[in-house]
């Protein structure tokens, strides 16, 4: 997917999480709009923890002064509430919401005196629902967005935007087991108005929207980029009129005959 209808030549952009999933689509998609990025990751070389201020901080300092940040290194772990232990707890507030936290205070240091940039965080349709098993991972996506409304009230007088994108599921080697299995995505897709998963090229287009000129009004916004999921309440698809086609729903028929 080439998003070159958005020039972000002369920009530089910092991606936390950028070495794989949505990360690593959010910085290729950036570098094909002409932005320079620095990919900060524990994969990375040298390898970054968003939970160490004092390592995102040098990290920082190595790439410059940024024009677009993305905040988007974060992890999960499926348990049920009252297995979840506390240093799953803990380590998935450090990263997903400590590690977002340290992200924005570093670029928002770094955009004050220059009067402008782009912030966008990875938050999550679990920002909003109390998907079973995800409790730790639910709380940390549902505090994005208190970090994100409250970034984006301090820094607006300074020209920069904070925004968020929520993605619903999304192919990516966290979910890639969910995606092994059919039966699992017939009924979770069932919910989905476009009766799919998303890529993560899908949800970095959103990513460079939010940082680019085009979205110069928008501050302080949270987009779903979810197929819909969040606008459906009852099952969408059904046997009579669609068939599940190993990964997706379809509708049955010829288009003239469904329309």
């Amino acid at each position: 997917m080439r998003l070159m209808r958005i020039d972000l030549t002369g920009q530089k952009a910092l991606v936390t999480g950028g070495a794989r999933g949505i990360g690593a689509a959010a910085a290729a998609a950036l570098k094909d709009c002409g932005a320079e990025v620095v990919v900060v990751d524990l994969l990375g070389d040298p390898p970054v923890d968003v939970s160490d201020p004092d390592a995102l901080e040098e990290a920082f300092l190595r790439a410059g002064p940024p024009d677009i940040v993305v905040a988007n290194a974060g992890t999960a772990v499926f348990r049920r509430l009252d297995e979840t232990t506390d240093a799953e707890w803990r380590r998935l507030i450090d990263i997903n919401l400590t590690g977002a936290f340290h992200t924005v205070r570093l670029a928002a240091r770094a955009m004050k005196p220059r009067r402008r940039g782009a912030i966008v965080l990875t938050a999550s349709t679990n920002s909003f629902d109390g998907e079973a098993d995800l409790a730790a991972y639910n709380a940390t996506k549902a505090g994005l967005l208190g970090l994100l409304r409250t970034a984006a009230n301090e820094l607006g007088p300074f020209g920069i935007r904070v925004n968020a994108v929520c993605p619903g599921l999304i192919r990516t080697d966290l979910t890639a087991a969910h995606f092994a299995r059919p039966e699992l995505l017939r009924e979770y897709f069932r919910h989905i108005p476009l009766g799919r998963g998303g890529l993560p090229e899908e949800v970095a287009a959103a990513i460079v929207f939010l940082s680019s000129p085009l979205a110069s009004y928008i501050t302080g916004a949270a987009l779903l980029v979810d197929g819909g999921q969040m606008a459906a309440k009852f099952g969408i698809w059904n046997e009579s009129a669609a068939r599940f086609a190993g990964d997706h729903w379809e509708l049955s028929g010829s288009p003239s005959t469904t329309a």
